[in-house]
């Protein structure tokens, strides 16, 4: 092999810079050209065999590395493009659609799309973060799909921007599905997803002029650099973007002004007092009170509705006598009643924590009810949200006697916006699917033969009464405890009904009855306890409660569709010596 002169420069086998090669190097081997062999030197000074490369020497790129190259870069540029025009989409929003946006809109669609089992199972796993898992879920996905059109645009010109163009469409559709439609609204999906692919091919114009330039052999510098800058440019403003896009949800902004202006007016009717004898005193139960911040939430708003209540008015309308309409100011001046009433969602699993106590402020529905004269036939109120979710509630129960309220605060102030401000429902007595509606605009009278409410065509069922349960909330299932004498305490709750007793049984031994705490009233839980001397070993502990009419909390186990959970609360405790 001919060996190239001292000082001659040579290519370096793909990297685009110029190495010097001499045949006198500092080692064996120095200069040696990528993919050729070198010379063993004999003894003698006489060329021997030949010999594979070091293992350290350059390694020119191969096809596969070049074309893995090429992927990512076209990927990046479809999650950067993409990515900017969400933002932008949102950011219009903000100031043109503030309570329809096009993320929320595909968002509810997916909420109003799944199956009620995979909802269940989301709720179980996730609980509370479900919004928080499903908008991750949906930015994970719209990244992939994103990528994935940036790889195709750089290999075909447009069929990038035709996947883009399918997000327009599949936004715009999830838009019309809401109650919130407007044509702005519609609108703002489309023009999201024309950005985006202008952004796509500019971006994927510019890859293409570093490639050009590198497969031509001249300097690629200056069109690499540009390629960079272009995409961290476009990132950068997208992240700000999003960014002012959170903050300039300004319905949101003015609703917790709002919210923070209001003084609550002192109940006509208070809140009994707590009999001291309603706590059980163990320490880690669950609060008697549920605080706003740990309340649970559960509904399909992907983003929490803001509603001005300077704006807000409640409908009565239907099959009434006379349609009335209220405002919040009108709601403020009549004579409110104060409550502890004890809700819960119907996804509640035995032993969950979809279930709060609080102290409601609000008007008594059936009085509301009595000014519209609902007509004979009626059987039902058909309760709307203001992000159109709809609730199917007895018309009975709203008009009994109990303290089903309009209710305006919760635990001495206004209605955190999460849990319905400023206007939501409360109904002792039913699961929430069918009465706790937050953001309350209309009650509509009807009769369940007309109308159904959002869950119920979706295999639940049609009236929801809340059914007995109980917990054990300490100790802990799996957590281990030192052997003596050991304290469990939990909650029970039959609203509206009442609890009588609790018992706790041990290894499927003897039922004991538990210290039961007084309550505050028939419409909220119950805290109880009982001691227990355990020596070490392993040990199933269930309980179970009893209403105050002799009936049994129901044993077998069945999962919360389509109308509540039932089955004995079972933990299993490690007693330690």
């Amino acid at each position: 092999m001919k060996s190239p002169r001292p000082g001659r420069l040579m290519d370096d086998g793909g990297t685009g810079l110029p190495r010097q090669v001499s045949n006198g190097g500092a080692h064996p081997g120095a200069g040696t050209i990528p993919g050729e062999r070198r010379q063993a030197a004999s003894p003698g000074g006489r060329t021997g065999k030949l010999l594979p490369n070091r293992p350290d020497s350059p390694r020119r790129d191969t096809r596969q590395d070049r074309d893995g190259r090429r992927r990512f870069l076209g990927a990046a540029a479809g999650v950067v493009a993409v990515g900017g025009g969400l933002v932008a989409g949102e950011l219009l929003a903000s100031f043109l659609s503030p309570s329809l946006s096009p993320l929320t809109a595909v968002g509810g669609a997916v909420i109003d799309a799944v199956p009620p089992g995979v909802k269940d199972w989301a709720i179980s796993l996730f609980g509370t973060a479900d919004k928080a898992a499903l908008l991750t879920g949906m930015a994970l996905a719209i990244a992939v799909l994103a990528a994935f059109a940036g790889v195709l645009e750089d290999r075909r010109k447009f069929a990038g921007i035709a996947v883009v163009g399918i997000f327009g469409v599949a936004g715009a559709a999830a838009v019309l599905t809401r109650a919130q439609v407007t044509p702005t609204a519609l609108a703002l999906p489309v023009l999201a997803a024309v950005l985006a692919g202008i952004l796509l091919r500019f971006l994927i114009r510019k890859l293409h002029a570093w490639r050009g330039e590198t497969d031509a052999g001249t300097a690629s510098g200056p069109s690499r650099r540009s390629f960079f800058q272009s995409l961290a440019v476009t990132a950068a403003i997208s992240a700000v973007g999003g960014v002012l896009a959170g903050i300039w949800r300004g319905a949101a902004i003015a609703a917790s002004e709002a919210r923070a202006r209001i003084s609550l007016p002192g109940p006509a009717s208070p809140a009994p007092p707590i009999p001291a004898a309603a706590e059980s005193g163990v320490a880690g139960a669950t609060p008697l009170v549920t605080p706003n911040r740990d309340f649970y939430r559960i509904d399909t708003a992907l983003s929490v509705p803001a509603v001005n209540p300077d704006t807000w008015i409640l409908k009565v309308t239907g099959m009434v006598g006379r349609e009335v309409q209220l405002s919040f100011a009108d709601l403020l001046a009549k004579p409110l009643t104060e409550r502890h009433i004890t809700i819960a969602c119907v996804s509640n699993g035995v032993g969950g924590d979809l279930i709060g106590n609080a102290r409601w402020l609000g008007w008594p529905v059936r009085e509301l009810l009595a000014q519209a004269v609902p007509q004979p036939g009626a059987d039902m109120v058909l309760s709307r949200s203001a992000d159109g979710w709809t609730a199917g509630t007895p018309l009975e129960v709203l008009t009994d006697s109990r303290d089903a309220l309009l209710a305006v605060g919760m635990n001495g102030e206004p209605l955190p916006l999460e849990h319905g401000f400023p206007v939501r429902l409360v109904v002792p007595g039913l699961y929430g699917y069918v009465s706790a509606t937050k953001w309350v605009t209309e009650l509509k009278v009807t009769r369940f033969a007309d109308d159904t409410g959002y869950w119920t065509p979706r295999g639940w069922s049609e009236r929801g009464p809340i059914k007995m349960s109980s917990r054990i909330d300490v100790p802990r299932s799996g957590r281990p405890v030192t052997a003596g004498t050991v304290v469990f305490g939990g909650v029970a709750w039959a609203q509206h009904t009442g609890i009588r007793k609790v018992e706790l049984r041990i290894n499927q031994g003897p039922w004991q009855e538990a210290d039961l705490a007084a309550g505050i009233s028939l419409d909220t839980w119950y805290q109880w306890k009982l001691a227990m001397d355990l020596t070490p070993g392993q040990y199933e502990v269930q309980v179970r409660a009893t209403d105050l009419t002799g009936r049994p909390q129901e044993e077998t186990a069945r999962p919360p569709a389509p109308d509540g959970a039932t089955g004995f609360h079972t933990v299993r405790v490690d007693v330690k010596s």
